[in-house]
Order: C-alpha cells, then sequence, then structure tokens
C-alpha cells in the first residue's frame, strides 16, 4: 500500500494516482521515488488498470525533489549511495516510458525538475491555464540531461527548443508549453484533472492492444531506418487485423452501434498450403 501518494481505480479502469504533499508542492522524497518507481513498474501485470492519470494535490503538479529529504541528504552521501539514488530516478522514467498502457499528466501547477520530466514521461499533457513547467536542473548547478530529459525532450519539442530548455532552465507558462509541443491541450485549472480523466476513460474503453502496440512502435522507430519501420507496421497491423476488437469495430459499424472492445488477442492463423 502505497503511503506518499493516493491511487484511486475507477470503474473504467481509469488509475488516477495522486501526488499527495501538498505543503511541499508535492516535491518528491526517496520513499515517494521508491513507491512510484514499483508502481509503474507493478501497473504493466494490473489487469484492473487501462490507463492511468498522474496529477499533483492542491496547487502543484510537482515541484521536484525535496531539498530537504534529497538534496541536503545526498550532499553527506558517498558516491555510490549518490549514483544508486539516480540510477533510481532514471528506473522510473524508464517504468513510465515502457509502460504499454497510456498515461496521462494533468499538470494541474508548477512541474518542476524531477516534476517536469515525470510529465515529459507521459503520453498526454493536460496542463491547466496557471500551470508552468521548468526543467530547471543547471539553474541549482546540475546537468540538464537528468533522470532521460535529454532523450525525452528532443522526441518531444525537437533538438533546439530541448537544448534551449535544458541549458536556461527557465520557466515557461502554459502557453509556451504548448506552442513547444509540451502541452497536448491548455484548459482551465478548475477542468483540468476532469479533462485528463476524460481523455484517460476514452483511451481505457478502447482497444488496448492496439494503444499498446502504437506506445511499442513509436517507442521502437526512433531507432529504425524507413524501411524497417514500414515492416514493423506492416507486421504489427497485419495481426491487428484479425483481432476481436478489429472485427468488433467492423460489427459495430455495420450495425450502427457502439464498438465494445475488449482487447483481447488471438493468435493469427496459419497460412493455409494449396490442395496438391
Amino acid at each position: 500500500m502505497a503511503r506518499h501518494f493516493r491511487e484511486d481505480l475507477d470503474a473504467d479502469g481509469v488509475c488516477l494516482i495522486t501526488l499527495d504533499r501538498p505543503d511541499r508542492l508535492n516535491a518528491l522524497t526517496f520513499d515517494v521515488y521508491r513507491e512510484l518507481t514499483d508502481r509503474f513498474a507493478s501497473l504493466a501485470d494490473d489487469s484492473r488498470a487501462h490507463a492511468v492519470v498522474l496529477t499533483g494535490a492542491g496547487r502543484a503538479f510537482c515541484s521536484g525533489g525535496d531539498v530537504h529529504d534529497i538534496i541536503g541528504r545526498l550532499l553527506d552521501m558517498p558516491h555510490e549511495q549518490v549514483l544508486a539514488f539516480t540510477r533510481m530516478t532514471g528506473e522510473l522514467i524508464g517504468n513510465m516510458h515502457r509502460l504499454e498502457k497510456p498515461i496521462i499528466a494533468a499538470v494541474n501547477g508548477v512541474a518542476a525538475g524531477a516534476g517536469a520530466v515525470m510529465a515529459a514521461a507521459c503520453d498526454l499533457r493536460v496542463f491547466a491555464d496557471s500551470a508552468k513547467i521548468a526543467f530547471l536542473f543547471t539553474r541549482v548547478g546540475l546537468t540538464g540531461a537528468d533522470m532521460g530529459a535529454g532523450w525525452l525532450l528532443p522526441r518531444l519539442v525537437g533538438e533546439a527548443r530541448a537544448a534551449e530548455l535544458l541549458l536556461l532552465g527557465d520557466t515557461i507558462d502554459a502557453p509556451t508549453a504548448e506552442r513547444y509541443g509540451l502541452a497536448t491541450r491548455i484548459v482551465p485549472a478548475a477542468q483540468c484533472l476532469p479533462e485528463a480523466m476524460a481523455l484517460g476513460r476514452r483511451l481505457a474503453q478502447g482497444p488496448l492492444a492496439a494503444l499498446a502496440s502504437t506506445k511499442r512502435l513509436l517507442r521502437a522507430e526512433w531507432l529504425m531506418d524507413l524501411d524497417t519501420a514500414l515492416e514493423a507496421e506492416a507486421q504489427a497491423q497485419a495481426g491487428h487485423l484479425i483481432q476481436p476488437d478489429h472485427r468488433e469495430y467492423h460489427a459495430a459499424f455495420t450495425g450502427k452501434r457502439a464498438a465494445r472492445f475488449s482487447g483481447a488477442l488471438t493468435a493469427p492463423r496459419a497460412t493455409q498450403e494449396p490442395a496438391p
């Protein structure tokens, strides 16, 4: 049972994770990092959860690492323990990125440092119109390429914008985040979480296997040339074209009703050899 964040699962299979230290702007501690890292790993095998929404309690999304609980203590630790910590922070982002279920960030307020990277690791980001985001690592004497930010940001905003955000460490507002490609959409602050939950429900009720395949291919194709990517997509689509969810779409379309996707997978039929 998590002690440092709240978790709620609704009837549609949307798992809402709420960072719950509002008095500290949801700053992360060693324990929060560990619990989040483990939870995002276990979500892969949690059949109840079909989509995830990540947000913060109070007026912040996440202000990064807690100055007293983490930063102050790290200064007195031996290098091996500091390295174990930085590897754990990367493990959290890796677990989020590898999860084949959609993750939506409801960026309800400031997202700074580690909070900004966590938002970037989500698939979709709903920003409150009052929200701000800052990859401020260089502002505190640390490398801007932290927790995977140097890998994630160029893919989201391009290398030039990523360099601007990571080298300068400036805080940008929601409209700028949208213009850069960081914010999927901007809504009034009161609608931030409801909008993110609505997206979560839409995805949770969708074709889960197809969504997982989409995330998997988006991740893999960064390392492919075009011909390899085309073949990977052809192989994947050939499999999905015969799956129950696509058949259900066809039946719903011809029957003039809403599709009811199951996410089920069946093995492809073997090729039939012509009779001699």
